[in-house]
């Protein structure tokens, strides 16, 4: 099978943890165990990764340098794609002994420029922060900002991903054998002008969104969505939450699910399983037991 696992921001740091590389490398470490498993198992593998917090950070690095000149969230993406997908590369290689290949990819997605996004900033990116003391970077900087649980954080344009032109890079390393880690934080946001030129724009992507685009486009048989919770829950928070061990596209759609949870990972496992192949929602470490059915939550064209 060809997969398609999309690490959350888990698996590189969580929360509360400094935004430190020796945490973020000892966290990868763990997560290329789960990774490796897959591979053993038979499988051709394709990784994306998050990176709200990373380019958040390297935002507010480059605003102290000159801030009146702060770079534009497409190059911080960019950056943070090559940053974290060399340590996800080099985790994984040391897992599996050395005995794949594995390759990381800088990878443009295509957006609309006139995505009502752009009006309605949501994706949450960087550090969290105390109510007032994110109210004061706002009003600094001309950030917006939102809750996110009990703290607040900047919030930018996440426009919906529309094409992968690297689609045909991606598809050439994996006919050679090659482990593909792509499409990091969503890819690097770009647009196309009316002289089929392309420019960078300030946005990025969801990155399960993209994850699932990618996988569409790939024609790849599963997508795993992987987290740090061991499925999607009925009343979850409750003394009745339950877990839902599997969901056809349409049970999947009808749940109400919290934007900034699981929300967007449902959607994009629903967008995918309508193609009639295998989504999973869990924890990374069951990632190949989400593949066979044991764990984590499936959703699917029709009933199993």
């Amino acid at each position: 099978m060809l997969v398609v696992a999309a690490l959350g921001g888990n698996a590189l740091l969580k929360r509360g943890e400094p935004l430190t590389a020796r945490t973020q490398r000892a966290n990868v470490r763990i997560a290329a165990e789960g990774l490796a498993a897959i591979i053993r198992a038979g499988h051709d593998l394709v990784i994306t990764h998050g990176n709200g917090p990373q380019v958040g950070l390297l935002a507010l690095r480059t605003a102290a340098y000159k801030p009146d000149e702060p770079y534009p969230l497409d190059m911080l993406g960019a950056e943070t794609e090559g940053m974290i997908g060399y340590v996800i590369e080099q985790e994984l290689e040391n897992a599996l002994n050395h005995e794949r290949a594995v390759a990381t990819l800088l990878t443009q997605v295509v957006v609309d420029q006139h995505d009502p996004a752009f009006d309605h900033p949501t994706k949450f990116i960087g550090p969290v922060y105390e109510r007032a003391e994110a109210e004061s970077r706002a009003d600094t900087l001309g950030w917006h900002i939102g809750q996110d649980g009990d703290k607040w954080r900047r919030v930018v344009p996440s426009p919906r991903p529309l094409e992968i032109p690297d689609i045909r890079v991606i598809q050439l390393l994996l006919e050679q054998g090659v482990v593909v880690i792509c499409a990091g934080g969503g890819g690097i946001p770009i647009v196309r002008r009316d002289d089929g030129s392309t420019l960078g724009i300030e946005a990025v992507i969801d990155k399960d969104a993209a994850s699932a685009l990618l996988a569409r486009q790939l024609k790849a048989d599963a997508l795993l969505l992987l987290t740090d919770v061991d499925a999607i829950y009925r009343d979850f928070g409750t003394d009745k939450a339950a877990a839902i061990t599997s969901l056809t596209v349409e049970q999947a759609r009808a749940l109400d699910l919290p934007a900034g949870s699981m929300g967007p990972k449902l959607t994009a496992a629903a967008d995918f399983a309508e193609h009639g192949l295998i989504s999973g929602i869990g924890r990374l470490e069951d990632a190949l037991g989400i593949l066979q059915g044991t764990a984590g939550t499936r959703v699917l064209r029709q009933a199993e």
